[in-house]
């Protein structure tokens, strides 16, 4: 996908779910994208990794325009990992092995994964993770005992549960957020 494509896919995304960034106009996020090329890149690997990554708010403090993954179901291109890469659990896995990890994988695209608060502040724009279910920004105390937080949306309630990070499944993958 070219920087061109991306531009022009993102604006249509943006006119088609206005309901995502009520108080946002194009032409601002516009002039962020040009003015900051490299997240442009960032922006391709989230799209093409199944995220259709849109806007979802201009920060007051510092106006960068945050993009969020807005895929109905958790990014095709991100599933079947593992939350990180931490300690051997990624690699010493016996016959079976995750795709990698959300973590690295949101690093590698210059993005971080949603935090609890993030993935709830989407779900207010839409139904998503009907069928599948995201790792979350863990913290640091969860994390050091070997846990790590993912979410769903189910019974048209939003649940935020904890497994062990070396864990992984077919429909769990992650959303990533970018600040441009």
């Amino acid at each position: 996908m070219t920087e061109a494509e991306i531009l022009t896919l993102l604006e249509k995304r943006f006119s088609e779910h206005p309901e995502r960034h009520k108080a946002v106009a194009w032409v601002d996020v516009a002039a962020r994208l040009q003015t900051h090329p490299e997240k442009v890149k960032q922006l391709i690997a989230m799209e093409e990794s199944g995220g259709e990554p849109d806007v979802v708010r201009m920060e007051k403090e510092t106006g960068e325009a945050v993009f969020f993954d807005c895929s109905a179901e958790t990014p095709a291109g991100r599933r079947n990992t593992c939350y990180d890469g931490a300690g051997e659990a990624e690699r010493n896995r016996k016959g079976v092995f995750p795709s990698g990890n959300a973590v690295d994988m949101a690093g590698a695209m210059g993005a971080t994964l949603l935090t609890e608060e993030q993935y709830r502040a989407l779900q207010q724009l839409g139904a998503f993770d009907l069928k599948t279910s995201s790792w979350l920004l863990t913290p640091v105390e969860i994390r050091k005992l070997d846990g790590a937080l993912f979410a769903d949306r189910r019974y048209g309630h939003v649940f935020v549960y904890h497994n062990s990070a070396p864990s992984f499944y077919g429909v769990r993958g992650f959303r990533a957020c970018l600040k441009v």
